[in-house]
């Protein structure tokens, strides 16, 4: 293939060189004084020196300079995907002698079209990175000591058995990855369900959970319903709580093309962030007042006739509900409660109704409230009445964070769920086994019982709690006493005081990790007059990056790409699916683990599950979401041929694979979910959910039938006349099982073996795929049933959306008029607390205390908890402390100027110290902090507790140090988004 940068020298890189290329930058980017350019010229001397002091230690392997590359030399192309957001970039890896030298975008990416972020351009560095964990470390005496890989599974394993059989397996909590692939999210899930537990999680729970329980309750999938590239065909845009240009910067390329032939961008947030100042209409809202503010758009939608009439008698259930609630939202009532006057919610309603298809995007801005699930469900109402679902252009274009975040939360490790959202009934449970190759009640015998086996564990969010809560309150035997983190940064979750309590309270904490992240770190620090627990054990082991395995990831278009593996692990890592058959190996049951799976020679010719295998399996069982299409075949060969793939639409007119001749023609990229029946249906994935001007063999479809046939006399099935294009049946109708394709005169289309198999199933359980055969290719009808969408979702705490004030507010006027839900005494198997927390904050004046809104989010140049970035140079040089964003007149009422340390003080009696950064970016009731930094703890760096040579470049406060409690009423999502604080200017 052609690459498009030149070839250059692959030598070691001078310090003198990064020290004066960052000298050179700061000369031209002073005068600016943006934010970059403030924080380096407030910490230039620490940054530069630091980094450059530090740059010593890179590139141990060196590839050979080109100009004395012998004939034995080869360089190959390797290509995979960035692993830091989810729009999913291509990125093509040379590869020479086993050394990863250089990277080229893949210019025929479909999705980012030859782009990158700041991340992605430094992507190569995490496969050299020096400050990554390299061998296996066991606490010892306070001080990090290197173990072998033996003695860690063995001390670990032995650990883990002795805890189950004396504290039961619920004892201990696995905190899984959005960052493993989806091979490697499935085989967690089947590894804690063999340990005995479904105690465990992983980030999806503190970003979307309550979009995935919010939109999935609404329509049937919790998942973005079109596209990046599909932004193009959209002619009003609203990005509320999303600030795409900093979170997911190349799938802003979309948007642009929108723009330039015409899409409105509209961007609601309270901050005047890089995305609003690409909009056409931008609008400051109070943090938390979605709902008013969305109310108040339909309040003029309803007013003015804009709602799509047709549509919503068509295809939608309980609208009249929602008018109901709409119509005590006057405009005086949304100013008061969001502080947008009427003139702007009316030029946003407008915009919206008379640019149809018209597309809402939000991110972490909607979800990670206490009330998450209803903010998104307002959203996705706003689109019903729109008629916007369904339609290309239009949908819910909801941007997840991490990259496979995605594919993750579909097949991995959630507490409530086996893969593809089957849940944990008796029947899930067989289905699973069935796939598996394991007995049911082998599996069962692993569990506390049968009703644990059934119940949901607890949460990410809420392990702390889990550790620390009196016994005789949570709703399992043992409190847990063990933690995983298994790919995941502990600063990325609030209340980090009673996170450090809980660490110290363990008696063993595991981390799996590239980089040791700031658990060790938390782990290995004292606080005075905090005991620690003088048993505990913790370990910290070397997993390998992506790039160092292969495997598919899903981006947040439901797009499934396959990674190539681009080099061997690097220093003693291991994959992360060596290192759970290892040890499921050690805990007796490595067999029943890769029962239906192919082993292969890994690193240092150790077996290993092959990724392949372990995504055929993914294939066998994922029936509910169409994860049954993308065959490791099919995904490679979408990866050798994104040319043939349209931008706009993302579907390939017409070609052939040269290496296996399968035929593209008709397929979307990346085949996204749902992809049904088996590989050789051939399905094409579905660019688009929902859209019935489409046959079903197209990608077309129309709402799930999850919810029942009527309620309360009250059809819920599409009315006559709405169906998909090309159904034998043109109404709607329930979801299909061996029952229905009998009465329908059905059954004998199936083969022999389909109808043994099939018989006694349903289109989720049929491991033939025979039901979802004939329903798609004969009768071009949808497996799922074609139901209407829910405007009210009756099993939720708020059927119809309400708003509700945050439990740390600073308008307790707002709080009588809007309270939050009543305390939960048993809830994800812990109490959760919400009038007694936010009534308190009432009765004790902490609005006059604490008189800021706390807000966080992203920065373009780091990710998620940020240890891995911010040990990254090219990454570290752009941004080298944590800030609060601070209103001009908020600082100057405080004595504070641009530059100074300033202590962030909030109601957990948590003070960080951090840089501020005076700006008109916020109100003057709002502040915000990055959420990417670890390595200090109240002011303190916490370097001297890294594992030696293993700190990030950029260490500063988590914020989440200091963020309070407050926990989404459906999912246990945080809330992060909305806190109060006080900031002092730092006497020090």
């Amino acid at each position: 293939m052609t690459l498009l940068t030149r070839k250059g020298p692959a030598g070691p890189r001078a310090s003198g060189r990064f020290a004066s290329s960052l000298e050179g930058s700061l000369a031209r980017a002073l005068p600016t004084m943006d934010r970059r350019a403030f924080l380096k010229r407030s910490g230039i001397g620490v940054g530069v020196g630091l980094a450059a002091s530090q740059l010593s230690l890179m590139r141990k392997a060196q590839a050979k300079d080109p100009a004395a590359v012998d004939s034995g030399s080869k360089q190959v192309v390797r290509r995979t995907v960035c692993s830091h957001c989810s729009v999913g970039c291509a990125v093509d890896a040379v590869v020479e002698n086993g050394i990863w030298i250089r990277q080229e975008p893949v210019f025929d990416s479909p999705i980012n079209l030859g782009a990158h972020c700041a991340k992605g351009a430094a992507l190569r560095e995490h496969g050299h990175g020096e400050y990554r964990l390299k061998y296996p470390m066991k606490l010892v005496n306070g001080k990090y000591q290197r173990i072998s890989w033996d003695q860690a599974l063995q001390e670990i394993s032995a650990k883990l058995l002795d805890m189950k059989k004396k504290d039961g397996p619920d004892s201990v909590f696995f905190v899984g990855s959005s960052k493993h692939n989806n091979e490697q999210s499935a085989l967690l899930r089947k590894f804690v369900s063999f340990f005995g537990t479904n105690n465990c999680d992983h980030q999806a729970r503190i970003c979307h959970s309550t979009t995935v329980a919010g939109v999935a309750n609404t329509w049937g999938y919790g998942a973005m319903t079109n596209s990046y590239n599909d932004m193009q065909n959209a002619r009003a845009a609203m990005y509320i709580g999303s600030n795409a240009a900093e979170a997911h910067p190349v799938s802003m390329l979309h948007m642009l093309h929108s723009k330039e032939n015409g899409c409105k961008m509209i961007v609601v947030d309270p901050r005047y962030t890089r995305t609003a100042a690409k909009s056409d209409q931008y609008i400051r809202i109070r943090s938390g007042s979605d709902i008013p503010f969305l109310y108040g758009m339909l309040w003029h939608i309803f007013k003015n006739g804009w709602e799509d009439k047709e549509y919503i008698a068509a295809r939608v259930y309980g609208m009249d509900k929602v008018r109901e609630e709409v119509a005590k939202w006057t405009p005086d009532k949304v100013e008061e409660a969001c502080g947008v006057p009427e003139a702007q919610v009316l030029q946003a309603a407008e915009t919206m109704a008379k640019n149809r298809p018209s597309t809402v995007v939000w991110c972490m801005g909607q979800t990670q409230h206490s009330i998450g699930n209803a903010i998104v469900r307002a959203s996705c109402i706003l689109q019903l009445a729109l008629g916007n679902v369904g339609k290309s252009g239009g949908g819910t274009n909801i941007f997840r964070g991490h990259d496979n975040v995605q594919g993750a939360t579909d097949v991995g490790p959630n507490p409530d769920s086996l893969p593809a959202y089957y849940g944990l009934a008796a029947g899930a449970w067989k289905h699973w086994c069935a796939v598996w190759g394991v007995d049911y009640e082998w599996v069962k015998s692993q569990f506390a019982s049968q009703a644990m086996m059934e119940k949901s564990g607890t949460t990410v969010s809420r392990w702390v709690d889990a550790v620390l809560e009196k016994n005789e309150l949570i709703d399992q035997d043992s409190n847990v006493k063990a933690v995983f983190f298994w790919g995941h940064a502990p600063n990325s979750q609030t209340r980090g005081l009673e996170m450090k309590k809980a660490m110290d309270k363990l008696e063993m904490l595991v981390v799996i990790d590239p980089y040791p992240s700031a658990t060790a770190a938390m782990a290995a620090m004292k606080v005075e007059g905090q005991e620690v627990n003088p048993n505990r054990a913790v370990y910290l082991l070397p997993a390998a990056t992506q790039f160092e395995t292969s495997g598919s990831v899903t981006a947040s278009n439901r797009s499934v790409q396959w990674r190539e593996k681009v080099i061997e692990p690097l220093f003693e890592s291991r994959t992360d699916h060596m290192i759970m058959y290892q040890l499921a190996e050690k805990l007796g049951f490595g067999k029943q683990l890769v029962a239906k799976l192919k082993l292969v020679p890994g690193k240092g010719n150790m077996m290993e599950p092959e990724p392949e295998s372990m995504l055929r399996e993914i294939n066998r069982g994922s029936w509910t979401i169409g994860y049954t299409g993308q065959s490791p075949e099919r995904l490679k060969a979408h990866m050798r041929n994104m040319h043939m793939f349209d931008v706009k639409t993302l579907r390939c007119k017409g070609g052939k694979d040269a290496e296996t001749g399968y035929d593209l023609t008709g397929d979307y990229f990346g085949l996204p979910w749902p992809c049904y029946g088996t590989p050789e249906l051939k399905h094409p994935g579905s660019a688009n959910l929902y859209d019935n001007s489409q046959h079903v063999m197209d990608g077309g479809g129309n709402f799930r039938a999850n919810f029942g046939v009527e309620r309360d006399g009250v059809n819920l099935l599409a009315e006559d006349g709405s169906f998909s294009k090309g159904a034998d049946i043109t109404t709607g109708y329930p979801e299909f099982d061996h029952v229905l394709m009998k009465k329908l005169g059905w059954w004998d289309e199936l083969t022999d073996a389909e109808k043994l198999a099939a018989e006694g199933k349903n289109w989720k359980t049929d491991l033939s795929g025979g039901i979802q055969r004939v329903c798609l290719k004969v009768h071009g009808v949808h497996p799922f049933g074609n139901a209407k969408a829910r405007a009210v979702v009756w099993n939720f705490p708020d059927p119809v959306p309400l708003h509700r004030e945050p439990l740390f507010g600073t308008r307790p006027d707002l709080v009588a008029k809007y309270p939050t839900h009543d305390d939960k005494k048993a809830f994800w198997r812990m109490p959760t607390l919400y009038k007694t927390v936010q009534q308190k904050a009432v009765d004790d004046g902490l609005a006059k205390r604490f008189p800021i809104i706390l807000t966080s989010g992203r920065l373009v140049e780091y990710e998620g908890g940020g240890e891995e970035t911010r040990s990254n140079p090219w990454l570290a040089e752009l941004q080298q402390e944590n800030f609060v964003e601070i209103n001009p007149k908020a600082a100057s009422d405080r004595g504070i100027r641009n530059g100074d340390y300033v202590i962030v003080s909030t109601p957990t009696g948590a003070r960080i110290k951090v840089r501020a950064l005076v700006t008109q970016r916020v109100g003057v009731d709002t502040a915000f902090i990055p959420f990417h930094f670890s390595g200090w703890w109240q002011g303190k760096d916490m370097l001297e507790y890294y594992p030696e040579g293993a700190a990030p470049i950029v260490r500063g406060e988590a914020v989440n140090t200091a963020t309070t409690y407050g926990y989404d009423s459906v999912t246990m999502m945080q809330e992060t988004k909305t806190t109060i604080c006080n900031i002092e200017r730092f006497a020090g």
